[in-house]
C-alpha cells in the first residue's frame, strides 16, 4: 500500500503528465531500446514507428496517476493489457527494466521539475502497479498452459490450408505440428504469430483475431495485406501473403483477449464490422448459430466493394437461418456489384439507418474495424441511448479512445 504523501505527490503530477506524457514515453522507448535492443523482438515495430505505442503508454501512465488511490477502478483495463502481455510473452523480469527507464525518461524530460521526492514517489508507485500486472499475468500464463490443449510461450503450427478470400484478405488454417490437443478459445479472441523474416534483425510479433468458431481441429486467421512493404505492418502482412506457403511452420501463442461474446446472455446481438474487422465478428456469428440457435443476431458489414469483401459466402449461408439477418454496406460498389445485387446499402452505416433497422433497446452491440468506422458507430449508439454495458468494441493495435476529447484511455505498454 502507498502512504498518503506518496499518493498526493503522484496525483500532483497528473497535469504535467497530461501535457508532457507523450514526450516522456517517446524518450522512455528511446532509452530502453538503446540499452535493451533485444526487447525489439517483443514490441510491435509498426506501433513504435507510427507513435501509437508512445501515445498508448502515455495514456496508461496518466490513468495510473489519476487512480493511484483506487487502482481497483482500472483493474478491468489491467486485465485487458495483461492479455496482450501474456500473448506477446512479456514476463515479470521485464518490469524492472521498464520501471528504470520510465523514471529516467521522466527526469530527462522534466529536468529540475522532477525532484527527488517526485521520482521516489513514482518509483514506489510503479512498484505497486507492476506487482498488479505481474500477479494478473502470472494467473493468465498458468491458465494458458494448464488448460486442455494449452501451452506456454510459442508453439509450432503447420499452415494446413491457405485460402484467398478477397483481393486483400487471405485465410490461414493452422494445425499444431505435434498433432496434440488444441486449446479452446472464446469467440472474439486472438493469437500472436511470431515471424522471423529473412533480412530482418529482429523477430516480428503480430496479433490476429481468430475468424472461425471454436471447437475445430484448427485455428483460422484471416489477414489483410497492408499496402507497401517498407512500413512494418506492410512487411509482415505481405510476408504472410507472399512468403508463407501451405506446409510451412508458424510460431503461435495460446488464444488471448477480453473482447469476447457473452454467451451467458440470450438478448439479441448486433455485430458490426468494417473491413478486416469482420474477423472476430464472424467468429461470434458462427458461435451464436452453433451454441445459441434461438438467439437473434444481426450481422452488419461495411466494405468498399465486393472485390475486397471477404468471407461473404459464410455469412450468407448463415443468413438463411430464421434468427440471423445480415446487411452489407458498400461505399464504392463496382458495376458488377450493382448488376449482381451483391450489397444491401450503398454508403456508410449511419445513425439514421440504425434507428430504423436495429432493435437498439434490447440488443448487445459488438463492433470492430478502422478507427473512423468505430468512432461513428460508437457515437451513433450513444446518441441512440444504448448504455455502456451493452457497447463492446475491439481495437487493432494499442487501444485508443473513441471519444473526441482529452480523456486518456489506459492501454498497453
Amino acid at each position: 500500500m502507498l502512504n498518503q504523501r506518496t499518493i498526493e505527490i503522484i496525483k500532483s503530477t497528473v497535469p504535467v503528465l497530461e501535457k508532457h506524457g507523450e514526450t516522456i514515453t517517446t524518450r522512455f522507448y528511446q532509452l530502453m531500446f538503446g540499452n535493451h535492443p533485444e526487447l525489439l523482438n517483443v514490441f510491435n515495430h509498426a506501433n513504435q514507428k507510427q507513435g501509437r505505442q508512445q501515445k498508448a503508454l502515455a495514456g496508461t501512465v496518466y490513468a495510473a496517476a489519476q487512480y493511484i488511490d483506487n487502482l481497483e477502478a482500472i483493474l478491468p483495463v489491467v486485465k485487458q493489457i495483461a492479455h496482450k502481455h501474456r500473448s506477446l510473452g512479456i514476463k515479470a523480469e521485464h518490469y524492472p527494466i521498464v520501471g528504470k527507464y520510465l523514471l529516467l525518461a521522466i527526469k530527462d524530460v522534466l529536468g529540475d521539475a522532477a525532484t527527488d521526492e517526485i521520482i521516489n514517489a513514482w518509483a514506489e508507485a510503479y512498484g505497486v502497479i507492476a506487482d498488479a500486472f505481474i500477479s494478473v499475468e502470472a494467473e493468465m500464463y498458468d491458465e494458458a498452459e494448464k488448460q486442455i490443449g494449452g501451452w506456454d510461450g510459442f508453439r509450432n503450427f503447420v499452415v494446413d490450408r491457405k485460402v484467398t478470400e478477397s483481393d486483400v484478405i487471405t485465410s490461414f488454417y493452422l494445425k499444431p505440428e505435434d498433432k496434440k490437443a488444441l486449446a479452446h478459445f472464446q469467440p472474439g479472441q486472438y493469437i500472436s504469430i511470431k515471424l522471423e523474416i529473412a533480412g530482418e534483425k529482429f523477430t516480428h510479433i503480430r496479433q490476429y483475431s481468430l475468424s472461425d468458431s471454436p471447437g475445430k481441429d484448427y485455428y483460422r486467421i484471416s489477414v489483410k495485406r497492408e499496402a507497401g512493404t517498407v512500413n512494418p505492418d506492410g512487411m509482415v502482412s505481405n510476408y504472410l501473403h507472399d512468403g508463407v506457403k501451405e506446409g510451412d511452420i508458424l510460431k503461435v501463442s495460446a488464444p488471448a483477449g477480453d473482447f469476447v461474446l457473452d454467451t451467458g446472455k440470450t438478448t439479441p446481438v448486433v455485430l458490426l464490422s468494417g473491413g478486416v474487422g469482420l474477423t472476430p465478428m464472424l467468429s461470434m456469428l458462427k458461435t451464436v448459430v452453433e451454441v445459441q440457435p434461438q438467439r437473434k443476431v444481426t450481422f452488419i458489414h461495411a466494405a468498399a466493394n465486393g472485390n475486397v469483401h471477404a468471407l461473404r459466402e459464410e455469412v450468407e449461408t448463415l443468413t438463411s437461418l430464421e434468427n440471423v439477418n445480415s446487411f452489407f454496406f458498400y461505399d464504392s460498389p463496382t458495376e458488377d456489384d450493382r448488376k449482381n445485387n451483391t450489397f444491401d446499402v450503398e454508403g456508410y452505416v449511419t445513425q439514421e439507418w440504425l434507428v430504423r433497422n436495429i432493435p437498439k433497446f434490447e440488443a448487445d452491440f459488438y463492433f470492430c474495424g478502422p478507427t473512423p468506422f468505430m468512432k461513428s458507430i460508437n457515437s451513433s449508439l450513444k446518441n441512440l441511448g444504448v448504455t455502456e454495458d451493452r457497447i463492446n468494441f475491439e481495437f487493432f493495435g494499442p487501444k485508443g479512445s473513441l471519444e473526441d476529447s482529452v480523456k486518456k484511455e489506459p492501454v498497453s505498454i
